[in-house]
């Protein structure tokens, strides 16, 4: 199953399969969690977001369409939606989590000292070298897409392109990429 592309995880788990869930979910975890602890600077805030984005993705995987772009992206936003939610709040909302019947996670030390293990395994020196060798239209798409959460229209516009024209460039950034993480260093 492990062989399976992340676009086939999500269609298996919209169809009940929780094992496929599990290795997408195992695949994405180091990475989401990074996301979340640079971006809030605190641990448990980006447990939290992590746990929401993950329930998210259980609960709308049967709307994920790999034709308007790359299954990467599509958890990527959804983790940018929580997190932007989170900080318009000034909480995390726990309705995923009631939608899914889990309770709340209550955080040991060893629960934190995991979260900084999970957000180090992401090796952002390489990540930056790996964007940086990224075509710059790629590079420039992938950026303002995923990392300044800007919509798709407004940096079309932007780059005289159509809204196709920069998925496909966020999709094969972002594929570029992940190829580069999974590589042995």
């Amino acid at each position: 199953m492990a062989d399976r592309d992340d676009a086939a995880l999500l269609a298996a788990t919209a169809a009940g399969d929780e094992r496929a869930f599990e290795v997408f979910y195992r695949r994405h975890l180091a990475a989401v969690t990074g996301f979340h602890l640079r971006r809030t600077g605190r641990r448990e805030l980006a447990f939290d977001l992590t746990a929401e984005t993950f329930a998210a993705v259980v609960v709308g995987c049967d709307g994920y369409d790999p034709a308007r772009g790359s299954a990467t992206g599509w958890l990527f936003g959804i983790a940018a939606h929580k997190l932007h939610d989170s900080l318009r709040r000034g909480r995390v909302e726990a309705g995923a989590r009631e939608r899914l019947r889990h309770e709340p996670v209550a955080l040991l030390d060893a629960d934190l000292e995991r979260v900084d293990e999970l957000a180090s395994a992401v090796d952002e020196g390489r990540l930056a070298a790996l964007l940086a060798d990224l075509p710059a239209e790629q590079r420039g798409a992938l950026l303002a897409r995923v990392i300044d959460e800007r919509p798709y229209p407004e940096i079309a516009a932007e780059l005289r392109c159509s809204e196709a024209v920069v998925r496909q460039r966020v999709h094969r950034g972002l594929r570029r990429l992940r190829g580069g993480m999974e590589e042995p260093a």
